[in-house]
């Protein structure tokens, strides 16, 4: 049985680019490093930037996270709740091992990944997904309530 999906402004997607995206659908990344604060708070499509960073694939951090699994790029691969964005304060340790510096922290919750990639084309920023793209998506999670 497939629930209605919410009507309205209710979801935002997020590119973000390989290895960190899949090391957000393990669950072991649960902040995302953005320049500028984010005023949104919800549900969010974990799509799968164009680029993989080579450079991050050599970090034991990322290595460790990502080894065996593929780096889709270029689609939609899980879902998660956005449900803070702050900063660490100023001379203190960062909230986790995946937090920058200086860098505004996207807290992603309640991550799930889907069976299927679901191609997109993405952008910078958070941004508002076709009905066509989040029916796609969310035809892969039948159980999901918002």
């Amino acid at each position: 049985m497939t629930i209605p999906l919410p009507e309205g402004d209710w979801i935002r997607g997020i590119t973000v680019h390989q290895p960190y995206a899949t090391c957000i659908l393990t669950g072991a990344k649960s902040i995302e490093n953005r320049p500028r604060s984010w005023g949104w708070r919800g549900w969010m499509l974990l799509h799968a930037g164009q680029r993989i960073d080579a450079a991050a694939l050599r970090l034991p951090l990322v290595a460790h996270t990502v080894r065996g699994r593929e780096l889709t790029t270029g689609a939609v691969i899980g879902i998660a709740r956005l449900t803070d964005c702050h900063q660490d304060p100023e001379g203190s340790p960062p909230c986790t091992p995946w937090a920058h510096p200086g860098a505004w922290h996207l807290v992603l919750t309640d991550v799930q990944e889907l069976p299927l990639p679901v191609p997109a084309a993405g952008q910078l920023g958070p941004w508002r997904p076709t009905v066509g793209l989040v029916t796609r998506v969310f035809e892969q999670l039948p159980a999901f309530r918002p």
